[in-house]
């Protein structure tokens, strides 16, 4: 396989979709970071998450508008925007709901509109240390079949890439912090395997200036409605 580019989410993205002026939702917002992205680029962003705690960090930076609800009820109209974003979050989407997940939002596109979808892979140094505190190799697979399934939808794909992310951390203190910081509920688990951890962290990636380097390869699908 020819070598990824080492690249980052925002630049595949902007090569690949006009945000300027555009409607676009963020399914899976988390904290927001995305949609204030958006909005400094020219969107009218809106995240989406599934209740009002998951959205309190969001809402607290003032930027972006912000609702509550699940990837396959979403609460918007019919034909209200102009993308759709899954941004690391289909694997999130309970398996029996992805294509659902996937129908909805064809539902509230408008024509012309597209479903970006950007997963990451089930492979990599990252993947294989972040695998000892939650191992997603079979969410990871269900997503990509359910972009492989995207025409049950009423979706086709339009593109498919892959590329690397590069991410650094100085030290596994560091790490459990980045790891707790998205699911507090790995904090036990982290500390049960601290020194598998601390192995795999001396192993895996690179060592460079700041600390260890580690990469995720992902995959993006643009996805339009079906003709």
């Amino acid at each position: 396989m020819a070598t990824r580019e080492l690249t980052t989410d925002l630049q595949v993205l902007e090569r690949h979709v006009t945000l300027d002026d555009r409607d676009v939702l963020d399914v899976g917002c988390g904290a927001g970071a995305l949609v204030r992205e958006l909005v400094g680029r020219g969107a009218r962003a809106i995240g989406l998450e599934i209740s009002e705690q998951q959205l309190g960090q969001a809402r607290a930076t003032g930027v972006g508008r912000f609702v509550v609800g699940r990837a396959e009820d979403l609460p918007l109209p019919d034909g209200s925007l102009d993308v759709v974003m899954f941004m690391r979050s289909l694997h999130h989407v309970p398996q029996p709901s992805m294509i659902p997940a996937l129908a909805d939002a064809r539902r509230v596109l408008r024509p012309g509109g597209l479903v970006y979808v950007a997963e990451p892979l089930a492979e990599g140094d990252f993947f294989e240390l972040v695998s000892i505190v939650d191992d997603e190799t079979e969410v990871r697979a269900a997503a990509q079949q359910a972009l492989a399934d995207c025409e049950r939808a009423g979706l086709e794909r339009m593109q498919t890439l892959e590329y690397e992310v590069g991410s650094v951390s100085t030290g596994i203190d560091a790490l459990r912090r980045r790891f707790v910081d998205v699911d507090p509920e790995r904090a036990a688990v982290f500390d049960a395997h601290e020194g598998e951890l601390a192995a795999a962290f001396a192993r895996l990636g690179d060592e460079r200036e700041g600390g260890r380097w580690f990469t995720q390869p992902m995959r993006v699908d643009l996805l339009r409605a079906s003709s």
